[in-house]
């Protein structure tokens, strides 16, 4: 195991979470249906975006090895909460990727991003939907 993050808490049920390695940092904040202004990620919404970012990796190793460029893919990342105890039930993915590849390098990336070390370190319980949209831009998003 290796030391790879700080957090400290600011207050106001803000965090800044710094990554060691880089000095990359940034805030989360508690989602407004949780007591929160809602102002950045919130833990939740890191838990689910964490989810995406890795499959997108991984397809990004693999595609990379058959010398496929996946480049300008998106992911659209939602999440639905349950409780008590409140949690993360749900976590729906959207990949937008392009045209690329024939059916069996596709089904080959398919497979790696849904068993991505995220994808595997969630609770079973956990339901994981991912959709795969192969020649398609994702749709746009409504501004805050």
């Amino acid at each position: 195991m290796g030391l790879v993050s700080e957090v400290r808490y600011l207050g106001a049920l803000r965090t800044e979470i710094r990554h060691l390695a880089s000095g990359n940092s940034g805030l989360t904040d508690a989602p407004t249906d949780n007591e929160g202004k809602g102002e950045a990620f919130s833990p939740t919404d890191l838990l689910a975006t964490s989810l995406a970012s890795c499959m997108l990796t991984i397809m990004g190793i693999r595609s990379r090895d058959m010398d496929l460029d996946l480049s300008g893919t998106t992911a659209q990342v939602e999440k639905r909460m349950e409780g008590p105890p409140r949690r993360v039930a749900g976590v729906a993915v959207d990949l937008y990727l392009p045209d690329a590849g024939t059916a069996r390098e596709r089904a080959i990336l398919e497979a790696a991003a849904r068993s991505c070390p995220v994808a595997l370190s969630l609770h079973p319980e956990l339901t994981q939907v991912v959709h795969f949209h192969w020649g398609r831009r994702a749709p746009a998003t409504a501004a805050p």
